[in-house]
């Protein structure tokens, strides 16, 4: 059962243009994309992405061979399912340690 992380962590935030604004001007991230609902950042190991909405923590992004595997495995395991929307894709899973992660092949 082989995995990885990916580059992009996602958070939410009332205001992701302001959100976006404290990440470059005090951590030197780079917008590179603009949209209604999401600001997308770039940095030097990591991209940062912020949703509008009420945060929930950071999200991690896990590489996995087989989202449907994985997401029932974990559930099994006690994990949650926080949201699933295979058409954006997204499937956040909440671990028993609080950990967020969204499930990616």
């Amino acid at each position: 059962m082989a995995n990885s992380f990916g580059n992009d962590v996602l958070v939410q935030a009332e205001d992701p243009v302001g959100a976006a604004a404290f990440y470059v001007e005090q951590l030197g991230f780079e917008v590179t994309d603009v949209t209604p609902n999401l600001v997308s950042l770039h940095g030097e190991y990591i991209n940062l992405h912020i949703e509008r909405g009420l945060p929930i923590g950071p999200v991690l992004e896990v590489m996995v061979a087989s989202v449907d595997e994985a997401k029932a495995r974990l559930k099994k395991c006690g994990c949650k399912v926080i949201k699933d929307e295979p058409r954006y894709p997204r499937c956040y899973i909440q671990d028993p340690f609080g950990v967020i992660y969204n499930l990616k092949e």
